[in-house]
């Protein structure tokens, strides 16, 4: 809405603000009186002043309509001052009163009567800390939120209240251009904040913290903007386990969708996903102040052997690509380097050269012009009590800023320990756009982040496509349909499945074999989509004595085990030799994201190794075939150890042939799990097929 639109901007860069409420709004009030050099109103009718500060009894009697609002009072008031707020034509409301969605469906009742009464004001929240503007200082911020402005930095938009006030605090030189504490997002979500600021040259990245999306669609077509535009987005996402998943709901009010789907929509977005609120900042912290490599390949320097295997063991770990200098480089080193040097990548300088700034500055640059992505210097500076003279420690930072600045390569000096980089040290390094990562763990996995980023970005912009969810919803009751069934279907469809012929256990003792050796019988039964835990599935039967067998086999351990399961029939198939690898394909619906196509190592231990990779659909072939490539079984179709390899063109091509099964099927199919696909030189072949219905059909 353009109205609305218009109305965040005013929101986000006011003019004047009016702090509505008691204790909160005064202490909100005075604290941005002293960074913004707007108008800051309060509304109290039982106060003549906030400290000093103009103070009203009424939205009404105010000077003029606000751009912003800080709104503290109790859930009672607070729908009736947004209407009249909303009738003065204020511009938007962050609205610290907590009580509304969070609380169940009365507070969700009152929440959308306070969305109504807003009308095409900016609400952010309900339930929320606020806001805080960086770039001109207004803080409608119930929290102490520092004194010093940011002429550039991330855009911090988190679900979270506690986590923004806490970043605020860190003493780790990120700089912040914003704050947006979402809360229950009522009107206002995650994805409208970075849509709203993705043109704001403050804005270098955004950091966010999320529960749950509104709006997948939205999210996926402001992830892209940013990604267009080189802002990187980094998400800590909590709801992994379904723990969290369970907290998330109960927390904001906001359903926390599958985490594999989330995995999915970041990687096709481009946003970074990191673990920790640690992580978050450091990555956050590289990706703003020394921007993204273009790839992965690493020049590390240390004073400390040390230090040098330790970023050896994690580079390998993170995928950071240690490539080793060029006989040039290494020549160039050598005739700068002291005797006890070892030219290498990572590189130990020794410390006869420590704080040397005539030598270092080309030690640096010699072996990062060497066709390096990025490079890092790990450093620990002392406190004054241990040392009380940091020249030489700064002068390496120096050199090094002075290498990365010649290069333009991306760089960092990265401490040991998080503590180690003092105050000044980093300011020197930021103004040098060299960034002081803090902790080796962290600031090594920022790099390695940011080199992912780099790397894949132009690719994912290549693929970028608006994102529709195929068949979303919740479904009605589900229902299993058996293996014949469903391989009859797959087979419709173009898929291949193993020749095989349904037998009814009437039929049993047979006279002659239908089909020919080696072969597979199994039992056939919706009601028992796993076969092999109650012996109904006997293999590599070969002669009709065998066959017989097994049938009365399997009849009598399922009529022992479950005796509740009938047994009707049972399913004969060929078995597929030269076999080179199994994998799992599976399709299942979300109630948000829609279909996910799932691509495993499959087999018996296909939950124990947990190889997989998901993608959203619709999906391409680049995507299928770029899952394939990350599983840790993907060798294995490549030609491993002189085996064959297998046609990949063509096992993409199935793959994207049972995504086309499943979304043809509409809004009934709620799951599909072929596990195993069978991979063979002559082609793939869905050995077993598990197919899972929404008998309503919604």
């Amino acid at each position: 809405m353009p109205v609305r639109a218009d109305n965040l901007a005013r929101l986000l860069a006011p003019r004047h603000i009016a702090f509505v409420g008691g204790d909160d709004a005064a202490f909100s009030a005075v604290q941005c009186a002293r960074l913004f050099e707007g108008q800051v109103w309060g509304v109290n009718p039982r106060r003549g002043d906030f400290e000093g500060l103009p103070c009203f009894a009424s939205v009404s009697e105010l000077p003029e309509a606000p751009d912003a609002v800080f709104l503290a009072v109790p859930r009672s008031a607070a729908t009736e001052v947004v209407a009249d707020l909303a009738a003065c034509d204020a511009g938007g409301v962050v609205c610290f009163t907590a009580g509304f969605g969070e609380l169940g469906e009365d507070g969700k009742q009152a929440e959308a009567k306070l969305v109504l009464a807003a009308g095409e004001m900016a609400l952010v929240g309900p339930n929320c800390y606020g806001m805080i503007n960086y770039t001109n200082g207004a803080v409608l911020w119930p929290f102490g939120a520092g004194d010093t402005r940011c002429k550039l930095g991330v855009a911090l938009i988190m679900q979270s209240g506690m986590l923004p006030a806490n970043l605020t605090m860190n003493d780790r030189s990120l700089p912040i251009s914003y704050v947006v504490s979402a809360g229950n997002q009522a009107m206002l979500a995650i994805e409208d904040y970075i849509e709203h600021l993705l043109d704001d040259k403050a804005v270098t990245a955004f950091g966010i913290y999320i529960e749950g999306i509104r709006s997948v669609e939205k999210f996926a077509t402001a992830a892209l903007g940013a990604l267009h535009r080189g802002k990187p987005v980094v998400a800590l996402k909590a709801g992994r386990s379904a723990l969290a998943s369970q907290l998330a709901v109960s927390h904001t009010g906001s359903l926390a969708g599958a985490d594999d789907a989330f995995d999915a929509l970041f990687d096709e977005c481009g946003v970074i996903r990191v673990d920790s609120p640690v992580e978050l900042v450091e990555t956050l912290k590289f990706l703003s102040v020394s921007g993204a490599p273009r790839g992965r390949r690493l020049a590390a320097f240390t004073c400390s052997g040390g230090d040098a295997l330790m970023v050896a063991d994690q580079a390998r770990s993170l995928g950071l690509d240690l490539v080793q200098p060029s006989a040039a480089a290494c020549e160039r080193l050598r005739a700068l380097l002291p005797e006890i040097a070892t030219v290498s990548n990572p590189l130990d300088y020794t410390t006869p050269l420590w704080g040397n700034t005539r030598i270092m500055p080309q030690v640096f640059e010699s072996l990062i012009d060497d066709g390096y992505d990025a490079a890092v210097v790990i450093q620990d500076f002392p406190p004054p009590h241990i040392h009380d003279d940091p020249t030489l420690y700064r002068n390496d930072a120096r050199s090094f800023i002075e290498a990365c600045r010649a290069t333009g390569v991306p760089g960092a000096v990265c401490s040991d320990l998080p503590e180690n980089i003092d105050r000044e040290s980093r300011e020197i390094m930021l103004t040098g756009r060299v960034t002081p990562l803090q902790g080796l763990d962290a600031g090594l996995t920022a790099i390695a982040h940011a080199c992912r980023y780099g790397e894949s970005r132009e690719t994912r912009l290549a693929q970028a496509r608006a994102f529709c969810p195929v068949n979303p919803g919740e479904g009605g009751a589900r229902v299993v349909i058996d293996e014949w069934e469903g391989k009859t279907r797959l087979c419709a469809a173009g898929i291949q499945v193993p020749h095989g012929v349904r037998i009814p256990f009437a039929d049993f003792p047979l006279d002659a074999l239908p089909l020919p050796g080696p072969l597979a019988i199994k039992l056939i039964s919706a009601e028992l989509p796993h076969k092999s835990e109650v012996g109904a599935v006997r293999l590599g039967i070969s002669d009709l004595d065998g066959l017989n067998a097994a049938a009365g086999e399997i009849y009598a351990s399922v009529g022992a085990r479950v005796p509740q399961i009938a047994r009707e029939a049972c399913l004969v198939e060929m078995m597929i030799g030269e076999v080179i690898a199994e994998l799992m394909v599976g399709v299942r619906r979300d109630p948000q994201f829609g279909l996910l196509l799932v691509v495993a190592s499959g087999g018996v231990l296909v939950e124990v190794l947990r190889d997989a990779r998901s993608l959203l659909l619709p999906t391409s072939a680049t995507r299928v075939h770029a899952a394939l490539a990350e599983l840790r079984s993907f060798p294995l179709l490549n030609g491993f150890r002189g085996r064959p390899a297998v046609d990949l063109e063509a096992l993409t091509q199935i793959i994207l042939n049972i995504a086309e099964f499943a979304a043809t099927q509409g809004g009934v199919l709620a799951e599909m799990d072929i596990n195993p696909l069978l991979v063979t030189t002559k082609g793939s072949f869905a050995a077993d097929v598990m197919l899972v219905e929404c008998n309503d059909g919604a």
